[in-house]
This record gives structure tokens, sequence and C-alpha cells, in this order.
């Protein structure tokens, strides 16, 4: 793997195993066995009255099949060359669609809108467009909309750009990972800078107001000089935003899917760092913003001006410019947010399209928020959109925050954040352990430690 950099104490110290925080409490940590399916129903409609005639609802819509594996990957998706599968996947989306509008006492107004993965440029251009203009029939966009998809380089087309703008799509991510010919044929993602370089230019003619790519480090076989390549290459093409993603190995989770290379192909500790470090430096050189956790974005774009605005959010898709109440999941494995709940769908197609068959939502298990868990989910998404919390205001304080605070005292010692009576903050060189700092408010974690890897490391 090349010479290792030296040894970094907090890398020894924090590295350890840590949710990614795409929810607080952590799917791990559901209470599904209380679980209800009715009360989950109730917390939605509640949310959707609260919120969607000022803030309007987010809806993400996951597309599962892909014609390869790629070995990297840890989404939920289904191997297949077989198009036939497009249009009744399309009319079962549809049918889940109609069964949540049933449940709304007006039209739905969507502020947020994502086609997710899988490859969503799997379907046709012509499917893709008659599952948004059917959604449009019992919704309304809102005034300033945030639509977006991820889009693979090696099959998105220019009739799929066209379309998906001519529907209100302003947004488009492209998977990049690395351009290392090594790497990628290890995470089977053969994919030439020409074509990232063809459907980046393509959606600049288009008129997409951002384009975002995605970079992973920590990949098999991946070292600086690789890294450095990619990010030379990216800054070619220049997007609007980027992420900088660290591959989480979990292949006692995922399976066949992360055995294609050893797992002394990996780096690890000091060396994964030193990818990461690399590679923020040159895209902060490059002047770009870091937006989050893992996120840059060039000023003026909407991320980076909803990260210094101090009005970010976070939720299952991700980082957000704007801030919806009530989320809305449709498809295999989605997730819905109520906020005061979660729930999760059915994870296998034939076992989605059957439940729709009788008339009911695919959901198969969640979790309903307590009051603590309201408050704790508060301070996480602080934290990881704004790098600060406070419990000055009594409705974010608990009886355990004094405790909280002192499981901190390390961290500030290290110089990874300042503490004052009401506050956490976090310094510049804490926000690459943000998510051992979140891990400090994670009372459901403290009190069940787990007996089995559940995560990946931290780093």
């Amino acid at each position: 793997m090349g010479e290792m950099p030296a040894t970094d104490p907090l890398i020894a110290r924090y590295n350890v195993p840590c949710p990614r925080y795409t929810s607080y409490p952590t799917v791990p940590y559901w209470e599904e066995d209380s679980f209800a399916y009715d009360q989950y129903l109730e917390t939605l409609q509640r949310s959707f009255e609260e919120s969607n005639k000022e803030d309007g609802i987010s809806l993400y819509i996951h597309l599962p099949f892909c014609e390869s594996l790629c070995t990297f990957c840890g989404c939920n998706k289904r191997i297949t060359r077989q198009h036939e599968v497009e249009s009744p996947y399309i009319e079962a989306l549809l049918k889940e669609w109609k069964l949540y509008g049933s449940l709304f006492t007006s039209r739905p107004r969507i502020r947020e809108l994502h086609l997710g993965g899988g490859t969503p440029t799997f379907f046709s251009p012509a499917n893709l467009q008659k599952l948004i203009e059917r959604i449009f029939r019992t919704a309304v966009a809102d005034e300033y909309p945030e639509f977006s998809f991820e889009g693979h380089p090696n099959n998105t087309g220019k009739e799929h750009l066209t379309i998906l703008h001519g529907l209100g799509f302003n947004r488009v991510s492209f998977g990049v990972q690395d351009y290392s010919p090594t790497v990628q044929k290890a995470i089977n993602r053969i994919q030439p800078f020409e074509n990232v370089r063809q459907v980046t230019d393509w959606a600049r003619e288009t008129g997409y107001e951002s384009i975002s790519h995605d970079l992973v480090f920590g990949l098999p076989f991946q070292q600086l000089h690789d890294i450095l390549d990619t990010v030379e290459k990216t800054l070619v093409l220049r997007p609007d935003r980027l992420s900088l993603y660290s591959y989480a190995h979990v292949p006692w989770i995922k399976g066949n899917g992360q055995r294609g290379f050893k797992d002394e192909d990996v780096p690890r500790d000091d060396e994964k760092r030193a990818l990461y470090l690399a590679a923020k430096q040159r895209l902060l050189d490059a002047g770009y913003i870091e937006v989050g956790m893992d996120h840059f974005a060039l000023p003026g774009d909407a991320l980076a001006t909803a990260f210094e605005n101090k009005t970010l959010h976070r939720n299952f898709m991700g980082y957000t410019a704007s801030r919806t109440q009530l989320m809305v999941g449709l498809g295999v494995s989605s997730i819905g947010d109520s906020w005061y709940g979660f729930a999760q769908n059915q994870k296998n197609v034939e076992a989605y399209h059957r439940l729709l068959d009788q008339q009911r939502l695919p959901i198969t298990r969640g979790h309903l928020l307590t009051e603590e868990d309201l408050v704790i989910r508060r301070h996480i998404l602080n934290l990881m959109c704004r790098f600060y919390t406070s419990w000055q205001d009594p409705a974010l304080y608990l009886e355990e925050i004094p405790a909280i605070v002192d499981k901190l005292a390390e961290m500030e010692t290290d110089g990874l954040l300042t503490r004052t009576r009401s506050s956490i903050s976090v310094t510049e060189k804490g926000k690459a352990f943000i998510r051992n700092i979140c891990m400090a408010f994670d009372l459901r974690l403290h009190r069940k430690v787990p007996q089995t890897r559940l995560f990946s490391l931290s780093v």
C-alpha cells in the first residue's frame, strides 16, 4: 500500500466503530418490537398538517436496479440486465404514492425530490418521465424546489438529463469514486474520465444549477497518488459540489458484495487518514468550502450558503440546503421520516410488490421517537450541520447533559472541541472526529453497548 504515514495518536485513540448518524436513534437501536404501523401513520399525518403548508415535504424514491455489482457499494440493490423490471416497479411506486396520498388532507407540496439507488439511470428516460408526471398529478412543486438524481456516468444519456430537467430537476450527482484503473478494477466500476467529462458537460449545457461528484477515500489498493490524481481530474471539471466519502468496509454486514478483494488490500488508520487529508487540502486550496461532514461546495452554491447561514439540514438523503419536517420514502428499503418516527420499507423486491398488492404500505420496521430521542436528535443534527450545539434553551436540556459533557473532557484536552456551561463547539481539528463527538450524546448506544460489530470505523 505504499509507505505508511507517521502514526497519529488521535487516530489510535478515536478510530473506533461508530455510527454515521443519518438518523437518531441509529437503525440498530430502533425499538422495532414496540413499533406500531398505525401509530406511525398518525405521526405522518400530524407532521403533514404541521409542515406541508409552510415547508412542504421531501420525497425520496429508491430505484434499486443495477446492471453490474460495484463491490464497494453498501446500498440496497438488485443486479439484473433485464429491463422488463422497469414498468412493474414504476407501477408499484405509483401505487405506494397513491396510498400515501390517501392519508393527506391536501395536495402535498414537494420541496425536495431525490431519485436514489441502485442506479436511477438504469431506467429509461420515458419511464422516469412517466413516474414523475404521474406523481405530480396529485402533488405540486414548491416555488423553490430542489429536485435531484444520482446519475451513473456510463449510462446517463443526454435524454435522461433533458427530460428530467424539463420536469423540474435542477441538481444531479455523478458517482466517480476514483479514476485509478487498479482501484476501478477492484471495485468493479470501470469508468473512464472521458465518460464523466461528457455527462458533466451535458448537464451544464442542459442547465442544471448544481452538479456534484461523489469521491471515495479508503478504497482497496487506493494510494496517495491515486486520490490526488482523482482530485486533480475532478478540479478540471470543477463540479459545484463534492462529497468525499469514507469507504465503509463492513463485509460482516454486506456479505459477498464486499469480498471482491482482501481485507489487507484496504487502507486503514493513518494511511486512510492521509488520503482524506491530502484530498481535503487540495479541495480547500482550489476554493471549495467544507460543508458539514464529508462535503464541499463552491462559494455561492446553495449548500455552502446554507452552511454559512446555519440553515444546513441533514436527513436520510444527506445534507440539504432546505429543511423539511416530513420525508416520504418510496420503493424497496426506503426510509420515511415523520420527525416523530421512522419507517423502513421491505427490502426484497418481490415482497415489496406483494404488500402493495394487498393495498398496504410496504413498511416492515420502524421506530417511534421518545421525547428524549427528539432532544438528542436535535443535538446530533446541530453538531453534524453546524459543528455546534447548545442546551441554553430548556427544551434542549436533559438531566444526562452534565454526564455527556464529562465524556467530552478528553476530546477537549486533545483540541477537538471547546466546552462551556451550556454549549459545545467543534474545532477545525475536531471536524474529522465529528462522529466520535456525536457518539457522546448517543444515550441509547451507551445504555446498550453492542456485543457484535454494527458500525464501520470512524476514520
